[in-house]
């Protein structure tokens, strides 16, 4: 993959994300994924896993990411992505604004490993005595 084809395929998965469709978000990666991030307590294993997560997640919180910045690695299977995101619970107007990175490995043009990184505690003033996962 050159870098072209790598910013056309981030554009893509972020706009996969913002739509919060889980339908959309799994065809952006492999049946064997590996994904993790600051809510998962370790990876999650696999597509049927992970449509589990972001059914939970996508009702318990509205988000929508910009690419910030995005580097290939040299082998030209994969990516650091940095993003910017903001957060909000449907039931609050509150928001907030976070920023963080994702390595991503591919397999072709579908993720086959996602590790997402962030401070979560910049969630807390969203979170209250309410659990986010």
């Amino acid at each position: 993959m050159d870098r072209t084809r790598m910013l056309e395929l981030s554009h893509r998965m972020l706009a996969a994300w913002n739509t919060q469709e889980v339908d959309r978000v799994l065809a952006c990666y492999t049946e064997d994924v590996e994904y993790r991030d600051p809510s998962t307590r370790g990876v999650v294993h696999g597509a049927a896993a992970l449509r589990r997560y972001l059914t939970k997640l996508f009702g318990r919180w509205e988000m929508r990411w910009v690419l910030r910045e995005a580097h290939l690695f040299a082998d030209g299977e994969g990516c650091n992505v940095l993003w910017r995101a903001t957060f909000r619970r449907p039931d609050d107007d509150a928001t907030v604004e976070i920023e963080g990175m994702d390595f991503v490995a591919m397999r072709g043009e579908r993720i086959r490993r996602n590790e997402v990184s962030f401070d979560r505690a910049a969630l807390a003033p969203l979170l209250g005595s309410a659990s986010s996962q």
